[in-house]
């Protein structure tokens, strides 16, 4: 396990609008006010379109993460995660979950990874600016070769 006690900057409320892309306008967003480390620690949303980490194959090694997406459409969700940057590159390498409920289909759910998405009517999101220390992205060769979040002071 690893932990840090974290220094929290400025909290923002940002709001998306009806047909934006997701993850290029939270990057915008990022890049105008100059996050490059923070927490979301919800966000509600209505999207159009979502791409969400899952599979119907099987799967040759259980252990190992799943890269395949789903695609849902016309739904409503309720997520949070982190934002850190990838030390090497500077990349912006968002770490969110969704639950999502299908609306024509009684609210049924899927709960996973984000992928992507089109903003359908709405997203409110709180964003938390974490100044200290930094978070940071690295991918793990000995794990798959995941991003995992780390510190950076």
């Amino acid at each position: 396990m690893r932990a840090r006690q974290v220094q929290a900057g400025r909290t923002f409320v940002v709001v998306f609008e009806h047909g934006d892309d997701f993850f290029p306008t939270l990057e915008a967003f990022c890049d105008a006010e100059r996050v490059s480390s923070a927490y979301l620690p919800m966000f509600i949303a209505g999207f159009e379109s979502v791409d969400l980490v899952g599979t119907c194959r099987r799967l040759g090694d259980p252990a190992a993460p799943v890269w395949d997406a789903v695609q849902l459409s016309n739904v409503e969700a309720v997520g949070g995660g982190t934002l850190a940057r990838d030390p090497e590159s500077g990349t912006l390498m968002p770490h969110l979950h969704v639950a999502c409920g299908l609306k024509e289909h009684s609210a049924v759910g899927h709960t996973s990874h984000l992928l992507g998405a089109k903003v359908q009517f709405l997203v409110e999101m709180v964003v938390v600016e974490v100044t200290d220390p930094v978070l940071l992205r690295r991918r793990s060769p000995d794990l798959y070769d995941v991003p995992l979040l780390g510190f950076r002071s």
